[in-house]
């Protein structure tokens, strides 16, 4: 598995932490993994919800002295062909 790309919202306000989480997932392989850097606290509610809206799940939230670093797993990508 390689390196998880690391998005960088500190210092912005909602929903722009989300909003930059979501571009990367719309060019994201299936099953990428993205880290969120996040200092807005709410960013700890919109990413659980944005990831059950799209498909993706959080697989850990740390807070470190109010930086959040978020680590998500996308899903697969609904128009991907299958076999």
């Amino acid at each position: 598995m390689s390196d998880p790309v690391v998005i960088d919202a500190r210092g912005h306000r909602c929903p722009v932490p989300s909003l930059k989480l979501m571009k990367a997932m719309d060019t994201a392989p299936p099953d990428a993994r993205i880290v969120l850097l996040a200092t807005d606290p709410m960013a700890r509610i919109d990413v659980p919800f944005l990831m059950s809206q799209k498909g993706g799940r959080v697989l850990e939230i740390e807070d470190a002295e109010g930086l959040l670093r978020i680590t998500i797993e996308t899903g697969a990508r609904p128009d991907a062909p299958t076999d």
